[in-house]
């Protein structure tokens, strides 16, 4: 039985397993390397560890762009996969690339002349600054990096193969988490580039990752031939094809990212302990969102070959499947946000006043991990039908509302800083039951691509 027959006919919950939990092991590396880098951030001080927060949510609209790519090859690879069709998987998966080598190039470019401007828009201090506007630069200059690895993994996962992805990301973390405080603090004649080494770091593995992806899939790892991608010209309906499918989750994505733009100006209000307490948080939720990733990729996949093989009752038993085995994982998670804050906090920081809000953070933000988890998976279950509406029209009003709510909770009612995390909870929640109600309506099993 190959790989295709295992996700049309196999068993559902073992299946679930096996494409799932390479991409959960690759998450769980990447979490380790988001941990090490602000380990050894924490070291040069609140300050530091603020320019790193804050430019992470530049970079997360990075990766919402590339997502546009990402999710219409998904849907586009998986479908013809299932259809048997491998001939025409392949030629999206080449479209893909020239779509990414286009965009990141232009993001590159860029991001890299609008660094200052993005980070004074988020209230970013002058002390910050001195950290951020280089370690953010070092970033935008290898983006194209990334805009090409995370679209051979799509091939690579659309194709039901969540094994290789994970062989090629624990590899580039290895290096990375390696290079870490080599590059930050120093070593031998290497000199010490502070909060910019991480982001150097993370250059020199992801170029690794993106030769060694770019080997793999020319040599037949994929089980199937994806040959002359240099020399096939961009096809610009196909093109669009992959841009209709993935911009509406794109877009979800932006918008979730520019509404942080907003909180962390919010959060700065509090000062530089919030921005560094938020960092915290926002590490350990990247835990369960990572986790929640992995059934997303399961769901993602056997969505849409199960749709391509014509067998829509299992795809929505797939679906369900994922969703369920994620919620359990994160209920666990919950309730060490919960009982074990202090513990969690302080191997990130020793500042009293960073402690105290990341312990209050953490456990407010334990009370949505599970309404996180049906979210982000039944949003790869709705990619993987390429109905990708939904999910936008869900998250996206649902997203503009933490402007202001944060807003009226923080400053109308004075529930101060705690507001932006109320905030975060209660917005999460609402969006995941009103996708599940959606998704459970059946309509994407209809839909064309």
């Amino acid at each position: 039985m190959n790989k295709i027959d295992n996700i049309t006919t196999g068993p559902i919950i073992k299946t679930i397993f096996t494409l799932s939990i390479p991409v959960v092991l690759n998450m769980f590396m990447e979490f380790a390397l988001v941990t090490t880098d602000y380990f050894w951030v924490s070291k040069l001080g609140p300050t530091a560890q603020d320019a790193v927060t804050t430019s992470m949510v530049v970079i997360w609209t990075l990766f919402a762009f590339i997502s546009i790519i990402t999710v219409g090859v998904t849907a586009l690879v998986s479908r013809h996969i299932g259809a048997k069709d491998t001939d025409k998987a392949a030629h999206y998966i080449k479209q893909g690339l020239s779509l990414s080598v286009l965009i990141g190039l232009t993001f590159s470019f860029v991001g890299f002349i609008m660094t200052p401007i993005m980070l004074r828009f988020m209230g970013t201090s002058d002390a910050t600054m001195i950290h951020a506007v280089p370690y953010l630069r070092a970033n935008f200059t290898i983006s194209i990096l990334f805009f090409i690895l995370d679209t051979i993994y799509a091939g690579f996962r659309a194709s039901g193969d969540t094994k290789t992805p994970t062989f090629i990301g624990i590899s580039t973390i290895i290096i990375n988490i390696i290079l870490d405080p080599i590059l930050i603090f120093g070593w031998g004649p290497i000199p010490s580039f502070g909060v910019p080494g991480a982001a150097i770091a993370t250059g020199i593995s992801v170029l690794f990752g993106a030769a060694l992806a770019s080997y793999l899939i020319l040599n037949g790892r994929l089980g199937y031939k994806v040959e002359g991608i240099l020399k096939t010209p961009p096809v610009i309906k196909d093109i669009i094809k992959i841009m209709k499918i993935g911009l509406p989750m794109s877009s979800q994505q932006l918008v979730f990212v520019v509404v942080y733009w907003f909180l962390i100006r919010i959060v700065h209000e509090y000062g530089e302990e919030a921005a560094a307490a938020m960092g915290i948080g926002n590490r350990m939720e990247s835990f369960c969102y990572m986790t929640c990733f992995g059934f997303s990729i399961a769901a993602s996949t056997m969505v849409g070959q199960n749709l391509g093989a014509k067998k829509p009752d299992r795809a929505a038993k797939c679906a369900w499947g994922s969703t369920g085995i994620a919620i359990c994982i994160t209920f666990v998670m919950s309730v060490c946000f919960i009982v074990f804050p202090k513990y969690i906090a302080a191997i990130f920081t020793d500042d009293p006043k960073v402690l105290s809000i990341a312990i209050d953070y953490l456990i407010i933000l334990g009370l949505s991990q599970i309404t996180m988890a049906v979210e982000i998976v039944l949003e790869g279950a709705f990619s993987g039908a390429g109905d990708t509406v939904p999910p936008m029209v869900v998250s996206i009003p649902g997203t503009l509302a933490r402007i202001p709510l944060a807003y009226y909770l923080c400053f109308t009612l004075g529930w101060g800083i705690n507001g932006v995390w109320w905030t975060l909870t209660i917005t999460t929640t609402i969006r995941a039951i009103i996708l599940a109600l959606w998704f459970k309506k059946g309509n994407w099993k209809l839909k064309e691509v």
